[in-house]
C-alpha cells in the first residue's frame, strides 16, 4: 500500500477535527453574540426607570466578577485540568497589569460607543460602530498574524451588508463628524483590544481572562459610578434586576467570545460576532415592542450566510509531490 493512503485517513480525520472546532468555536460565538446582544434592551429597561448609565454599568459588572471568581473557584478540578494551558503565563490572572489591560480596554470601547449617541442617532452608531470587523481583518492583515483570503473577504462584505441593510446605512446628513470620530474610535479601540485579548490567552484558561475583564471592568465602572454618586440611586426594583441580568449574560458572553476567540482566531470570530445586532433587532420586537421591516430580514440572512460561509475550510494550494 502506498504512503499516499496511510495518509489518507489521518488527513480526513485531521479536517474533521477542524471542522468540528470551527463549529465548535463558532456556536461559542454566536451564544456570545446573543448574550451581548441582549444587554442593550435590558440597559434601556433600566435606564427608563431613572438609574444612572454608569450604575447600570457598575452593578452588571459587578455581578459578572462575582460569577466568574465564584465559578473559578468551585470548579471540579479534573475540568480545571484539561482546559489547563500548556505553558505558564508570566503574571496571574489577577495581577494588576492584566486586570488594567482587560478592564480599561473593555471599559474605553463601551464609553466611546456611548459618548458617540450624543452626536448620532442609535442605527447610524452601530453601523458604524459593527465596521470593527473590517478594522480587526485590516490590521490582522498589515500585521500578518492572519490570513485574509477571498472567503473571509466575501464574508466581512455580506456581514458588513447585513449590517447595513437592518439599521440602514447612515445618511449624509446624520452623520456629525464629531460623532463619527468618537464611534469609529470605539470601532477601532474594540479592533485593536480583540487580539490584546487574545495575547491575554496565551498560557491561560479562557475563563482566566474573563474574570480579568469582568474584575477590571468593575473597578472602571464602580470608580465613574461612586464619583458621579449614583452608585446606590436605584428608583426601580425593575432596573436592579435588569442590570444583575446583564451580569448574569456577561458571564457567559464573556467566556462564549474567548473560548471562540481561541478556537477561530481575530478575522473569523470578529465576523461571526455580527450576528449580535440581528438578535438585539428580535429583542427589540419581543421586549420593546418595536416593529420588523424587511430590511431586518435581508440583513439576518446575509449576517448567517457570512456565519455559514466562514465554516468552509481554508484553500489550500496543492503541491505537486
Amino acid at each position: 500500500m502506498s504512503s499516499a493512503a496511510h495518509r489518507a485517513p489521518a488527513a480526513n480525520g485531521h479536517e474533521s477535527h477542524e471542522r468540528a472546532e470551527r463549529l465548535k468555536g463558532t456556536l461559542a460565538v454566536v451564544i456570545s453574540a446573543c448574550c451581548f446582544g441582549s444587554i442593550s434592551p435590558l440597559t434601556v429597561i433600566a435606564t427608563e426607570r431613572g438609574m444612572a448609565l454608569e450604575s447600570v454599568q457598575t452593578w452588571r459588572y459587578i455581578t459578572t466578577a462575582l460569577l466568574l471568581v465564584i465559578w473559578g473557584l468551585v470548579r471540579p478540578t479534573d475540568a480545571s485540568a484539561a482546559d489547563a494551558p500548556t505553558t505558564k503565563p508570566a503574571h496571574p490572572w489577577y495581577a494588576p497589569r492584566i486586570l488594567a489591560q482587560a478592564g480599561i480596554g473593555q471599559a474605553s470601547v463601551a464609553t466611546l460607543a456611548l459618548l458617540a449617541l450624543r452626536w448620532l442617532p442609535a442605527a447610524t452608531a452601530s453601523f458604524l460602530f459593527y465596521t470593527y470587523p473590517a478594522w480587526v481583518a485590516i490590521f490582522a492583515a498589515v500585521r500578518g498574524t492572519d490570513h485574509l483570503d477571498r472567503t473571509r473577504v466575501v464574508a466581512l462584505v455580506l456581514s458588513l451588508l447585513g449590517l447595513g441593510a437592518m439599521v440602514g446605512a447612515p445618511s449624509a446628513e446624520s452623520l456629525a463628524p464629531m460623532g463619527v470620530l468618537v464611534i469609529l474610535a470605539a470601532a477601532i479601540v474594540y479592533a485593536l483590544y480583540i487580539p490584546l485579548l487574545a495575547r491575554l490567552q496565551t498560557g491561560r484558561d479562557p475563563l482566566d481572562v474573563a474574570r480579568a475583564i469582568a474584575v477590571g471592568g468593575s473597578v472602571c465602572f464602580l470608580t465613574w459610578s461612586l464619583s458621579s454618586g449614583a452608585l446606590l440611586s436605584i428608583p426601580a426594583p425593575v432596573a436592579l434586576l435588569a442590570s444583575i441580568t446583564q451580569g448574569v449574560l456577561s458571564a457567559g458572553a464573556f467566556l462564549g467570545f474567548l473560548v471562540g476567540l481561541r478556537m477561530l482566531g481575530s478575522v473569523r470570530t470578529a465576523i461571526t460576532s455580527t450576528v449580535e445586532p440581528f438578535w438585539t433587532t428580535l429583542l427589540g420586537i419581543a421586549l420593546l415592542g418595536q416593529g420588523v421591516g424587511i430590511g431586518t430580514v435581508v440583513g439576518g440572512v446575509a449576517i448567517m450566510g457570512a456565519v455559514l460561509l466562514l465554516q468552509r475550510p481554508p484553500m489550500v494550494r496543492s503541491v505537486p509531490e
